[in-house]
C-alpha cells in the first residue's frame, strides 16, 4: 500500500467550501484508504491506498463533488516529498517562527514563472524562493497582509497550495507513523 499526505485547498476556509474532518475520514475510507488521520480543519490528511496518485486524486474530488457539491484541488504527495522538501528548505533559520515560514505546493512544475513579478511584490523583509518545484516564502510580518503571498500562484502560472512549516512538519509526523505497512 502507499502512504500519502493529501492536501486540500479551499476547504472550511470563511465558512466556504464545508467539509468535516470526520466526513472527510469517512470519505477516504469508503474509496479504499486505510489508517486515515486528520490534521486541522484546513485540510490535511494522511493515509495509505493501493491507488496511484493520479487516480486517486480524481475519485477524491468526484466523491466530494458528489457529496459536498464542491470540488477541490486535492494534491497526493508521498510523505519522502515532503521530507525533501523540508530538506530543501532555503530558509532554516525561520523554521523556529514555524508560523513565518509557508510552502506552496504548486500541482506541476512551473514552466515559466514570473519571480521578478513575486519580487516586485515582496515587503523589505520577505523572502522567498523556488527550489524543486516547491515555492518558500518566508513572511516574517505573516501573510495576511503580505501583497506577495497574495501573488504566489498567478507568479507560478499554476494552481498551488501552501502550507506553514509547522503544518508541513506535522504531517510528515504523521506520515511517518503510518507507513509503510502491508495490508493483511
Amino acid at each position: 500500500m502507499n502512504t500519502y499526505v493529501a492536501l486540500f485547498r479551499g476547504i472550511n476556509v470563511g465558512g466556504n467550501n464545508v467539509l468535516p474532518m470526520k466526513e472527510l475520514v469517512a470519505l477516504l475510507e469508503g474509496l479504499g484508504s486505510r489508517d486515515v488521520e486528520t490534521y486541522i480543519q484546513s485540510g490535511n490528511a494522511v493515509f495509505r491506498n493501493e491507488e496511484d496518485a493520479r487516480t486517486l486524486s480524481k475519485r477524491i474530488r468526484a466523491e466530494i463533488r458528489r457529496s459536498h457539491g464542491f470540488e477541490p484541488l486535492v494534491m497526493l504527495l508521498r510523505p519522502e516529498e515532503l521530507e525533501k522538501a523540508m530538506e530543501s528548505n532555503p530558509f532554516p533559520e525561520a523554521e523556529p517562527e514555524a508560523k513565518t515560514l509557508h510552502l506552496y505546493f504548486p500541482v506541476s512544475t512551473p514552466t515559466d514563472p514570473d519571480l521578478d513579478a513575486l519580487d516586485v511584490a515582496r515587503s523589505d523583509r520577505e523572502r522567498f524562493a523556488l527550489e524543486d518545484g516547491v515555492f518558500y516564502l518566508h513572511a516574517p510580518d505573516g501573510i495576511g497582509r503580505s501583497r506577495l503571498a497574495a501573488r504566489v500562484e498567478k507568479g507560478l502560472g499554476i494552481p498551488v497550495t501552501g502550507r506553514n512549516w509547522r503544518t508541513v512538519r506535522k504531517v510528515v509526523e504523521m506520515a511517518r507513523r503510518c507507513g509503510p505497512r502491508h495490508q493483511p
